[in-house]
């Protein structure tokens, strides 16, 4: 009678366990990647009064069955679906990350690693990936500063927002690409000011620069010069002169027959009705005797021509008793303009003169015929070191005719039956770039390769589109400014990249993960945290990439708990009919024991 009270009993304490483990799971129904347990019953234990006894193979009597009375229930295992997938929550938070497949991220509180699944992280105040309920640090791998890769080592904390990843350092440009059409029925190129092609470049430090190009047509429709007019930093303002100390284009070329313009071909004049040259040749006058232009004042004391911006002399122009500054480059602006090109100052000073001295033929420019006509011993005459600047123009020993202008750009061949590039500099194809040769600058700046093999020569009913880039064909050698971090992402693998708004990206970590054989054998450590014990295996610290099981991360989503709630409904009923059942054993096994009492009577 006594067994099954004890029974029910053990059968009253195991369904209550049952409930209390169907109540937590309920309970935990929100929780973040909370996974589900269930549990299981076993015997406790039975009394044998009678053994089991084999056949009598004399007798001839069968064997019988061992006698056993069960003593009641006890709980057999509560096992946790560690590996139940819960379903995605989108958060739209960048740092709130879901892992899909069975690995677990390493989180560390300083003394030890605990494994979760549990993907709501944020970015702490020391700017390291923390948990948010916690603050425990994430862990994974660092980037090796030689290759710029993961270095799959021991895990350490990712430190992803520290000082030297907020900006990304600024780069030089070191290759550019002028590509597209030329047509050689645009009226640009074939205008004395010819196309403007401009190409924007960074120096060492960041700071941005513009380098003006001018494209201009040849006699031969196929044949073009390409010429650096001037370099303008990002204020507009010239980093450049127009003569000696100017940044150039290697392997100037200067003016041949092939490249004799006939557009801008004319005799050099100036309009007398208003402007006159001083006697000495040294100044030019407006016919009141005003003086607009001084070669003598243009010069520094070595004999290089000032800024453009710097003071040449001071004039009273307006005649109001008080004289104005005449800037170098308003100078030449006034030169310009009495010889029919204002506006085109550039263009006049590039004019060539033909000297034929007996069978010797050569060209000066007007630049080089204004810088040496204030006499030999003048400045601008010569260089600092004593060298002549420029050839004498001597009209007296010599022939001297206009004759087109001099190119100081470089000569661009395309091909006459198919347009395509034909090379520079008459090399033919596989001369393909020219070098901006931007060191003679000095400071933060780096020649840049120029390559136009991607250009060519077709008609586009008058309209040219060449034009100029930054970077190679593989957007190598573009150059950058400071770049300053504008935001964060994370990759299917675990990878963290920084985004800057220079457009470059950086790598600064990867979120490790760990796997076990036994991923059940993980002992829960409250939190949402589980620590690896004899039965999961150990955690080898340094862990493995997601994507090496087929899991991956996805960043904007949290992964739910996995109870499902039909089944711990049905589970509680049959919980409860199960108690029930057992509470009626033991009131039924008393109402014997109180007949057996009765007896007595």
């Amino acid at each position: 009678m006594m067994r099954s009270l004890f029974s029910g009993v053990s059968g009253l304490k195991t369904h209550q366990t049952r409930m209390d483990v169907i109540g937590n799971n309920i309970a935990n129904v929100n929780t973040t990647a909370y996974k589900s347990s269930s549990m299981t019953f076993s015997a406790l234990m039975s009394q044998t009064t009678k053994r089991a006894s084999g056949p009598n193979a004399l007798t001839g009597v069968g064997g019988t069955n061992a006698r056993q009375i069960g003593l009641g229930v006890k709980g057999g295992a509560i096992n946790t679906n560690i590996t139940g997938q819960g379903s995605a929550q989108s958060t739209g938070n960048p740092f709130d990350i879901m892992i899909t497949g069975e690995a677990f991220f390493v989180v560390n509180n300083g003394v030890s690693n605990y494994f979760t699944r549990d993907g709501s992280f944020y970015v702490d105040g020391a700017g390291n990936l923390a948990m948010t309920s916690t603050g425990y640090n994430v862990m994974g791998w660092q980037v090796d500063p030689e290759t710029q890769n993961i270095k799959k080592d021991t895990v350490t904390a990712l430190r992803i927002m520290n000082q030297a990843n907020m900006t990304y350092p600024p780069e030089a440009t070191t290759e550019a690409i002028i590509n597209g059409v030329i047509d050689s029925n645009d009226k640009d190129v074939s205008s004395p000011n010819g196309k403007a092609i401009n190409l924007n470049f960074f120096d060492a430090l960041g700071y941005s620069y513009t380098a003006k190009f001018v494209l201009k047509q040849s006699d031969n429709p196929h044949q073009f010069s390409l010429e650096l007019d001037r370099i303008l930093d990002s204020t507009g303002k010239d980093i450049q002169d127009l003569e000696g100390n100017t940044i150039s284009i290697k392997d100037v070329v200067k003016m041949s027959d092939v490249l004799r313009s006939q557009a801008i071909k004319s005799k050099l004049g100036m309009d007398t009705t208003a402007y006159q040259w001083s006697t000495n040749g040294n100044q030019l006058l407006s016919l009141d005797g005003k003086v607009l232009a001084d070669l003598t004042t243009l010069f520094d004391a070595n004999g290089n021509l000032k800024n453009l911006d710097d003071v040449s002399h001071t004039e009273d122009l307006d005649g109001d008793g008080t004289a104005e500054n005449i800037t170098v480059g308003q100078a030449l602006d006034n030169i310009a303009k009495a010889h029919g090109y204002e506006g085109s100052t550039d263009e006049f000073l590039k004019l060539a003169l033909k000297q034929t001295t007996g069978d010797t033929v050569t060209y000066v420019s007007v630049q080089e015929l204004l810088y040496n006509s204030i006499g030999e011993t003048g400045p601008g005459t010569s260089k600092a070191d004593g060298t002549p600047r420029f050839p004498k123009l001597d009209s007296t020993t010599s022939s001297v005719e206009m004759d087109g202008r001099v190119f100081d750009g470089v000569i661009v061949d395309y091909n006459a039956d198919t347009g395509v590039f034909d090379g520079l500099n008459g090399a033919g194809p596989t001369n393909t770039s020219f070098t901006l040769n931007l060191s003679a600058l000095g400071g933060n700046f780096s020649n840049i390769t120029v390559d136009m093999s991607t250009s060519s020569n077709y008609d586009k009913k008058g309209t040219s589109t060449l034009g100029a880039t930054s970077g190679d064909l593989e957007n190598k050698g573009a150059g950058r400014r400071l770049g300053e971090m504008i935001g964060l992402t994370v990759q299917d693998n675990g990878m963290i990249y920084a985004t800057y708004d220079s457009g470059m990206t950086k790598l600064l970590g990867q979120i490790a993960t760990a796997m076990f054989a036994n991923a059940s054998g993980l002992e829960k450590s409250g939190d949402n945290l589980y620590s690896a014990t004899l039965n999961s295996g150990a955690f080898d610290g340094i862990g493995v990439d997601i994507t090496a099981d087929g899991g991956y991360m996805t960043t904007g989503q949290l992964e739910m708990s996995n109870v499902d709630l039909s089944s711990e409904f049905t589970e509680m009923i049959t919980t409860q009919r199960g108690f029930q059942a057992n509470s009626r054993i033991i009131t039924v096994s008393d109402t014997l024991l109180e007949e057996l009492t009765n007896l007595k009577r």
